[in-house]
């Protein structure tokens, strides 16, 4: 595995140490990342310095630690500089509550946070504190603001703290950091994405409908498909962070919804009809991601069915198609909708779009291993109306998420 740019030079990471417990792992950081062959330098905090040593930073990068905004050993004696024009991406892990609102509010009394404001290097931060500075509203507006400058947020996990708090706050293991900064790298140039495309979804109202239905035979079973919802939550993340207001009407999924977030829990797909009808009309764009079931039984049964020797049959009629019912409005929005196929994906695509009168249609192959149904990994093949293609290669599907984004606020 190698991190590379566009132009084939190896990519050069800054990482930024703060004061927190999880300082211990930013050795174990440095050594994962350059197992991706990432070029790695360390700036390190003063607070940082009480966890862990710089020797200790300096030997696993193989280049001296910087903790000084003017370092009488650097060109000129003005190191910040020359680390933000060296850098191609700054990563800080762990990054404090604090460091975490002097990056928001722009301050720069360190050399961490001068950096960041001399660089135009992408800036991605992994933040650990105790659950409770977590979930503080300060900490929250701070995170806030940074994702809307399009600051990658990475983590914080799940789990007991070195205090002995239990919840979020805890830094993401430095595999996983590691192979963010990877994926990162090698599925979406930054240049890919237009900033000001996701700019005009800011105060646009996006109605998301998300995961199964579930279509009852008896108390007991029912009929549904292997739909996570996963690239449904994770455009509602993306446009929300984009700044506009998000209504999300799921089925039954195991995921929490993105604070910030209206939810609408749904089980069946009457229910799901019901519910964007009941939203349709004041929304902008209409995003159809939900695997919706095709069939539901004729009857549902009001008692388990008893198993026997003979065959059961199960009559089944067609169940309502909500896309097709919001493409068909008088007055409607714009109207994206999903196609998950196995074969003759384009061709497949096409056909739908046409049919139901869509804006927009993102296709998936669901043959492909790894990708689509409970993966956290998609590829997406766009079709608009004009017949225009565009591919996303294969990514996690929060950055699919931001190409199918950046590709609806070219129209709205």
């Amino acid at each position: 595995m190698s991190a590379i740019l566009n132009n084939n030079q190896t990519v050069k990471i800054l990482l930024g140490v703060t004061g927190g417990i999880a300082a211990y792992k930013s050795a174990e950081l440095v050594r994962r990342l350059k197992d991706f062959s990432f070029d790695v330098r360390v700036v390190m905090t003063d607070g940082a310095k009480q966890f862990i040593t710089p020797m200790t930073m300096q030997a696993i990068s193989g280049h001296p630690v910087h903790d000084a905004i003017f370092d009488r050993q650097a060109e000129a004696a003005m190191g910040h500089i020359e680390l933000a024009k060296w850098a191609d991406i700054i990563l800080i892990a762990p990054a404090t509550a604090n460091c975490i609102a002097k990056v928001a509010h722009g301050l720069a009394d360190d050399l961490l946070t001068t950096v960041i404001l001399a660089s135009n290097a992408q800036l991605m931060i992994a933040p650990a504190m105790n659950q409770q500075m977590w979930a503080n509203k300060a900490v929250e507006a701070n995170i806030h603001s940074l994702k809307l400058r399009n600051i990658n947020i990475l983590g914080p996990a799940e789990g007991v703290q070195a205090c002995g708090d239990n919840g979020f706050g805890r830094m993401l293991e430095p595999i996983q950091i590691a192979q963010e900064l990877f994926d990162e790298v090698k599925n979406r140039p930054r240049s890919s994405i237009s900033t000001l495309s996701l700019q005009k979804l800011k105060g646009k109202n996006i109605l998301i409908t998300a995961g199964p239905t579930l279509e009852a035979i008896d108390p007991v079973r029912y009929i549904s498909n292997h739909s996570s919802g996963k690239m449904a939550y994770a455009l509602a993340k993306q446009a929300l962070e984009s700044g506009a207001e998000v209504t999300l009407v799921s089925g039954p999924v195991k995921l929490s919804p993105p604070a910030g977030v209206k939810i609408i829990n749904v089980v069946s797909a009457l229910e799901m009809l019901e519910a964007v009808k009941q939203e349709v009309e004041k929304c902008d764009c209409f995003i159809g991601c939900a695997a919706v079931a095709d069939y539901t039984p004729c009857h549902t049964e009001a008692h388990k069915i008893k198993k026997t020797e003979s065959e059961l049959q199960i009559k089944l009629k067609r169940n309502p198609d909500i896309l097709a019912w919001v493409a068909a409005l008088k007055s409607r929005p714009y109207v994206v909708g999903f196609a998950a196929e196995s074969q003759n994906l384009e061709t497949y695509a096409a056909q739908k779009l046409q049919k139901k009168k869509l804006d927009l249609i993102c296709a998936n192959d669901i043959s492909q291993p790894g990708l689509g149904f409970d993966s956290d990994y998609n590829q997406i093949l766009i079709l608009d109306k004009k017949g225009i293609q565009q591919t996303l290669p294969r990514a996690k599907k929060s950055i699919i998420a931001l190409g199918i984004l950046n590709e609806i606020g070219q129209h709205l």
